[in-house]
């Protein structure tokens, strides 16, 4: 009796074994996205985590990266800079030159925190797109369903012909696609956007009085029409907080940044933290240097008393932001943290803008910049041919006014961080940190690991 029943048992025991070795090598052969070292829990990515030999780059090519990056140190066209590439889950290369003040000297490190400013906007879209799984909102809603005081809004049509009634409310796409029609007041070139200068809605106190002050400003065109940068992602960060029940800084705290261990990306920088911010700088073309140049009024990231702008208000860390990155490049997760859908993140980066163009200088229409366009938050390249690029089909981004920046590759399965603190240029012939990054880091991918 003892024997048959052994007889039966070894059979599924044996079963039981192979179903696990089969596992495990289902396991060893996944997505490179989701390697071990982009799993080592909240402390990932340190400098201490380069592996280059695993990410396919030439050793020779990130050396001219990092070497033109610290250039721009070198002569004084920034204070300092962090930059982190990432590849198959590895850290490629992460370094940090220059100083965070030139009035301190403290150096720039791997742990300084940096106003990201629109770079927050990606962290917005994400919340956002949480709340869309749970059936909360639909892409063709109306904004008025989530916010009523929209429900009159004019249409700037000249400063001649003056107001016209909207055609229609703008739906939730083109609320996320800037197509909605929003002023926001960077540029200043249109007269919508004096506007918004002058009543300067992001210098209110909560989101409940950005609202009520934009509500009373004009569109600067019918939605839908053109791609205009805008205040949009503030309205969005309104939206969450509606649907959600709980303040917008709360919502990002408990549903995407302690997640995702994002422990240094805050809307307000306490006492002990600041001495790790990088003080922002200007160009003084007079002097032909750097000079330091201060938070906007009513947005002092050190005061706990301004609105939580979801278009540009976080303070971050590039460990942070890296973290950020990983998550969207493994398609909604890290560290077993679900974020998002894998589905969810596809159609944050698909086109949703058509032949309309992407521009900053106010005249933004179609015929525009052929192979990029606009997903939900991000920018999109949909064909790197057409777009002159050597970044892979697919690949998002987005950068902030202080001079932070970083693209994800879903093709070549990396991502590029660089954060700097300086507004606007440093001059003729200074580093485009944009451009010449992007060049450089594809110079450096070895072409038979190009994919």
């Amino acid at each position: 009796m003892i024997q048959a029943l052994r007889q039966r048992v070894e059979p599924a025991r044996s079963k039981s074994w192979l179903l696990v070795l089969t596992a495990a090598l289902v396991a060893a052969c996944s997505s490179p996205s989701t390697a071990p070292s982009a799993s080592h829990g909240g402390a990932w990515p340190t400098m201490s985590d380069v592996a280059l030999a695993k990410t396919g780059f030439d050793p020779a090519g990130l050396a001219k990266l990092d070497a033109r990056m610290k250039e721009a140190v070198d002569k004084g066209e920034v204070s300092g800079i962090v930059t982190l590439l990432a590849r198959h889950g590895q850290v490629a290369q992460f370094t940090a030159h220059g100083v965070q003040a030139y009035e301190t000297g403290k150096p720039m490190t791997e742990k300084s925190l940096f106003r990201i400013y629109s770079m927050t906007k990606p962290i917005t879209g994400v919340a956002m797109m949480q709340l869309y799984e749970k059936g909360l909102w639909k892409l063709d809603d109306p904004v008025t369903k989530f916010i009523p005081e929209f429900a009159n809004l004019k249409v700037l049509k000249s400063k001649e012909a003056g107001l016209a009634p909207a055609n229609r409310a703008p739906t939730m796409k083109e609320l996320m696609t800037h197509t909605a029609g929003f002023g926001y007041g960077l540029s200043q070139v249109h007269p919508v956007d004096q506007m918004f200068v002058k009543e300067n809605p992001l210098g209110k106190p909560d989101l409940g009085a950005l609202i009520d002050t934009v509500a009373k400003l004009p569109l600067i065109d019918q939605p839908g029409t053109r791609w205009s940068y805008s205040i949009a992602v503030d309205i969005q960060g309104a939206i969450v907080e509606r649907l959600s029940g709980k303040k917008f800084g709360e919502y990002l705290q408990q549903n995407i940044l302690k997640p995702l261990s994002m422990n240094d990306t805050t809307f307000f920088v306490t006492p002990a933290e600041q001495p790790r911010v990088a003080t922002v700088y200007q160009w003084d073309r007079k002097a032909g240097k750097l000079t330091p140049m201060p938070d906007p009024p009513g947005r002092d990231f050190f005061k706990a008393d301004h609105v939580e702008s979801g278009g540009g208000g976080l303070v971050s860390s590039i460990h942070d932001y890296a973290r950020f990155a990983q998550m969207l490049l493994n398609k909604g997760t890290l560290d077993g943290a679900k974020i998002l859908k894998p589905e969810t993140v596809a159609l944050m980066t698909q086109n949703h803008i058509g032949d309309l163009r992407v521009g900053f200088d106010g005249n933004s229409a179609t015929g525009g910049s052929s192979g990029s366009g606009f997903g939900l938050d991000f920018a999109v390249v949909y064909d790197p041919v057409a777009a002159k690029t050597p970044q892979g089909k697919g690949t998002f981004s987005w950068f902030g006014i202080a001079g932070t920046w970083f693209w994800i590759d879903p093709t070549n399965d990396l991502f590029y961080i660089g954060m700097i603190q300086r507004r606007g240029g440093a001059g003729p012939g200074a580093v485009n940190f944009r451009s010449e990054s992007v060049k450089l880091v594809y110079d450096a991918l070895s072409p038979n690991t190009s994919s």
